[in-house]
């Protein structure tokens, strides 16, 4: 305190001394004025660089460089990361690819652990204190389902706010930051870096932890327009392939021939729905049509496959007329169909009834396919959504529900009913307005109809 008492009265002493001299040499009091300011200032900075001394100063630039070369070495880590997770990021966030891209998050950066999760479980865990947390575990930590819950990025300061309710273990974890990642604006996991030393992660880590999400937010995204354009193409060809395969096309040329020899008439207007309907299934409006549209296509398919089981298929429509011109999904009722009739009703000894109901309750498109046909088992029921399990039904209703739910999202209602002997029912709840939002992100007219 004494040498800023000091200091002070030199500064102002020379000062004035210096500005005496300014007057003495006949300069104008503003000038003078102006002149003394800064030789003030100049004082004051020399007096400074003496009491803080040659050697404070340089430790005070050299933090200064070592804080632009921890940017510059951040910014390094974060391309790095990005240049080397891209392979495997593309393919879309599953436990495999995030356990790559795990690995080489923890290689680069220098924390304790990495973990990713998505909405529900562990999808990878590397570092200290990955026994105790593995991959298909479901997520624990207070923290993470906080991070999920509210979208925005988690700091720990320490073990407590970590809220693991693990108690079997010494963990060695002590702080983390915690940033949620997200594909077309819903939280779809988290990525987790963290640290063994109490205080949080220094602001460097949690920089690189936004950074790192931020690249991944983007990778996931082009992965889920890669994966939206696979589906749409494999359920669309796949659709065709059932469509026209040959089993459908002999059996309905069968019951046309049968026909003609009989009920010539009735043959010629079974030609004429076979034509319609092949018709509508090369035409490709894209993505989505109006409900209607579907509908006359299924009716097409429908009076063929009634023309060949004769009495013992029955088709009974429950359609609210204000769901007609309601945006709905290209090939999606059709495939749901097929498969109540190859692999419900077909099977059932005695005649078999199909229902298709649709309603519309608000911003929210109801539609159910019924039948009373042979069923399936728990175990069957359980699998039928699953990728690549679906290949026994038809099209497929794995892909028509992962076609699903690109364009509606969480917000998607979509579940099979059924038991061993007592039939089927898909049932399905469409928010209808975002097939619309879909629509526009796709660059695609829904209002064109297929005439």
């Amino acid at each position: 305190m004494l040498f800023w008492i000091y200091a002070t009265a030199i500064v102002i002493a020379l000062t004035i001394a210096q500005f005496g001299v300014f007057i003495a040499f006949d300069l104008e009091v503003d000038t003078a004025l102006k002149l003394g300011g800064a030789l003030f200032l100049i004082n004051l900075s020399l007096l400074l660089i003496l009491r803080v001394g040659p050697a404070e100063i340089r430790s005070w630039l050299s933090a200064r460089k070592k804080k632009s070369e921890r940017r510059e070495s951040q910014a390094n880590k974060t391309l790095q990361i990005a240049y080397e997770t891209l392979p495997f990021m593309r393919q879309g966030l599953n436990q495999s690819t995030a356990q790559k891209t795990a690995e080489i998050i923890k290689k680069i950066s220098d924390v304790a652990a990495v973990a990713i999760t998505d909405r529900e479980k562990v999808l990878a865990f590397i570092g200290a204190g990955c026994e105790q947390h593995k991959p298909g575990d479901e997520i624990m930590t207070e923290a993470t389902k906080k991070c999920l819950a509210t979208s925005t990025t988690q700091i720990i300061t320490n073990q407590r706010d970590l809220n693991c309710p693990r108690k079997d273990c010494d963990c060695p974890l002590d702080g983390a930051v915690i940033v949620p990642l997200k594909c077309r604006k819903e939280v779809v996991g988290t990525l987790k870096l963290y640290e063994k030393e109490a205080g949080g992660p220094p602001e460097y880590i949690i920089k690189l932890a936004e950074g790192i999400g931020q690249l991944l937010n983007m990778q996931i995204e082009l992965a889920e327009l890669d994966r939206q354009a696979q589906l749409t193409t494999m359920a669309e060809l796949d659709a065709l392939r059932a469509q026209i395969n040959p089993h459908f096309l002999f059996n309905t040329l069968n019951t046309i021939i049968m026909y003609s020899r009989v009920e010539p008439s009735k043959a010629r207007e079974m030609l004429i729905k076979l034509s319609d309907f092949f018709r509508l299934a090369l035409k490709k409006p894209g993505h989505l049509h109006t409900f209607k549209d579907e509908l006359k296509f299924v009716q097409n398919y429908l009076y063929l496959e009634e023309h060949r089981f004769k009495d013992r298929l029955q088709v009974k429509y429950e359609i609210s007329p204000e769901v007609a011109d309601i945006p709905f999904p290209v090939l999606t009722l059709q495939p749901l169909v097929e498969n109540a009739i190859r692999h419900g009703l077909s099977p059932k000894i005695g005649p078999g009834e199909l229902t298709i109901e649709a309603a519309l309750e608000g911003s929210i498109l109801r539609v159910r396919v019924v039948d009373d046909g042979v069923g399936m088992d728990e175990m069957t029921r359980m699998k039928a959504l699953l990728p690549g399990q679906g290949s026994g039904f038809g099209v497929g209703l794995s892909n028509v529900y992962e076609r699903l739910k690109r364009i509606y999202g969480s917000e998607l209602h979509f579940e099979i009913i059924s038991a061993k002997g007592a039939g089927t029912t898909i049932e399905m709840a469409l928010p209808w307005e975002k097939a619309l939002q879909f629509a526009r992100e796709v660059d695609y007219d829904p209002t064109g109809t297929d005439s």
